[in-house]
């Protein structure tokens, strides 16, 4: 921005500002375009199995479901947006203070970009909604969308501005919008005292037209709406707050040769999970919700499940609240693993930069970095078993856990090689999307008995039929199955590695969700 843009007291000062900050966000296509393809791939592909899941889970099912689905995707997508855009420009932010730009104006700039997304990712959304089942009611579909984006655009300006680190903050979001979600009153029981208090409750069920009957004298549209305006006045106030206090960090690169580059560089790097205390709670809270709160909430009925034993394709039919724990792990581990990947990669790029430039050997460092994933693979694996163990009793546990391992490497490596291509925001996106959609969606023998038929060229399919194997039958006969799960493994590694190897010699200018 040049100095007669951003002086303090010009006529239309917030107005120009919100103007640049879009004009940065969208010099980088992948954001836009991951705005618009998200929600529409998440509402058109997803809203049937979620509609299905909810009837497993208690919940309304059916219209009322894929209806809602508008709304949390327009939500997720719009709080991790407004999330990037807060941390990633904190020290832009800082200096534009500093040189005497007021605080609330810099404020509500941020936030009015943050409302211009939201509005771009609803009305994708609603687009996406229309296209696939119609919109019976408009009015309640246009404003509880628009609402889901503004909660959760207050939701990740609150977490941007007290959480700086990205794998931290893009977690907690997802931890929020997963209990919002998956616990809330279109999926679960609208009648549970306990999720009465989360963001988005009241305006699931008013958007969706299922009253509560506890929302008093003011209703559930009351409610909702003081939701929205306590967020946004939450978080203005910590944002505002927040404005002009920084941490300064230093690395020094280790010198050495061979093995000693090597381990200094792994060093370094477990150095940083070890001071990030947010990780370690994150590793142990992702893992009860997905896999605890899942077999608590699975309805009491039976399901048929595809399995191999004894080299023959057999239907056993099994008790779902004795089994539904042992299958959400999967997808706590391939969430959890590819964020961690994808961050490992984006986070190093300057280090390693500047690593290169002084001589240390691209092996060496493809190396560390490929053990970076390795061990927050094992991690994120360990920490999810410790977990499942308690209420799920897998037949084989060496076969199942070797097979959430792979799960875990696999989608470590995808997130690794995802952040050159689309950067944070699109990286995040589709770190999200992919095992969600491969995972929960592809391969989950909740929702039908056999892995769809397009969902046999994913990454998961063959990690998720060797801990199916191991988690439900005496015996291991998936070899073909851990073969594709290698060669999914290989595969990107192969791509991680040239990724890495084609970066940038010299660190590029930063831009605003990258």
């Amino acid at each position: 921005m040049r100095g007669e843009d951003h002086l303090p007291g010009v006529p239309g000062e917030v107005a120009l500002l919100v103007h640049r900050f879009l004009t940065d966000y969208a010099r980088n296509p992948v954001n836009m375009l991951v705005l618009v393809l998200v929600p529409v791939v998440f509402v058109i592909v997803a809203a049937g199995s979620m509609a299905d899941a909810a009837k497993l889970l208690g919940g309304a099912g059916g219209p009322a479901v894929e209806t809602a689905t508008a709304g949390w995707a327009a939500g997720f997508l719009a709080g991790i947006a407004m999330f990037f855009q807060i941390s990633a420009a904190r020290a832009a932010d800082r200096r534009l203070v500093s040189a005497g730009l007021a605080p609330m104006r810099l404020v509500a700039a941020r936030l009015g970009t943050g409302l211009v997304l939201g509005a771009l990712v609803a009305a994708a959304a609603l687009l996406a909604l229309a296209a696939r089942t119609g919109i019976g009611d408009l009015d309640r579909a246009i404003a509880g969308t628009l609402m889901f984006a503004v909660i959760y655009l207050a939701i990740g300006a609150l977490v941007g501005a007290v959480v700086r680190n990205p794998v931290n903050g893009t977690v907690l979001i997802l931890f929020i919008w997963i209990l919002d979600v998956f616990f809330g009153p279109a999926v679960g029981s609208p009648d549970r005292i306990e999720t009465r208090w989360f963001p988005t409750h009241f305006v699931t069920l008013w958007m969706v037209d299922i009253p509560s009957r506890h929302g008093g004298r003011i209703g559930d549209l009351g409610w909702a709406l003081v939701w929205m305006f306590a967020a946004l006045i939450v978080s203005t106030a910590v944002i505002t707050a927040t404005v002009g206090v920084s941490r300064r960090s230093r690395r020094r690169p280790t010198a050495g040769s061979g093995w000693g580059q090597f381990s200094a560089g792994l060093r370094m790097g477990l150095r940083d999970y070890r001071r990030n205390p947010v990780l370690w709670v994150l590793l142990v809270v992702v893992p009860i919700v997905f896999i605890v709160l899942a077999k608590a909430m699975t309805a009491q009925e039976s399901g048929v499940f595809s399995l191999v034993e004894g080299g023959r394709t057999v239907m056993q039919v099994f008790w779902l609240p004795d089994v539904h724990a042992g299958t959400m792990t999967p997808i706590a581990i391939s969430s959890l693993a590819a964020l961690a990947g994808l961050f490992v990669g984006l986070d190093a790029r300057a280090g390693d930069r500047r690593l290169t430039l002084a001589g240390f050997p691209f092996p060496l460092l493809l190396a560390v970095r490929v053990s970076m994933i390795g061990i927050a693979s094992g991690l994120v694996t360990v920490s999810s078993l410790m977990i499942t163990a308690t209420v799920f009793d897998a037949r084989q546990w060496g076969v199942y856990g070797g097979g959430n391992l792979l799960m875990a490497v696999t989608y470590g490596l995808l997130g690794f090689c995802l952040g050159p291509i689309f950067g944070r925001v699109g990286g995040v996106f589709i770190a999200f999307l992919v095992p969600f959609l491969d995972i929960g969606i592809g391969q989950s023998p909740m929702l039908r008995p056999e892995p769809a038929t397009w969902a046999h060229g994913l990454p998961g399919y063959g990690a998720m039929r060797v801990l199916l194997d191991g988690g439900l039958t005496a015996r291991f006969d998936e070899v073909g199955s851990l073969l594709a799960a290698l060669v999914w493994v290989l595969a990107l590694t192969a791509l991680a590695g040239w990724l890495f190897h084609r970066a940038p010699a010299t660190p590029a200018r930063p831009r605003l969700g990258m």
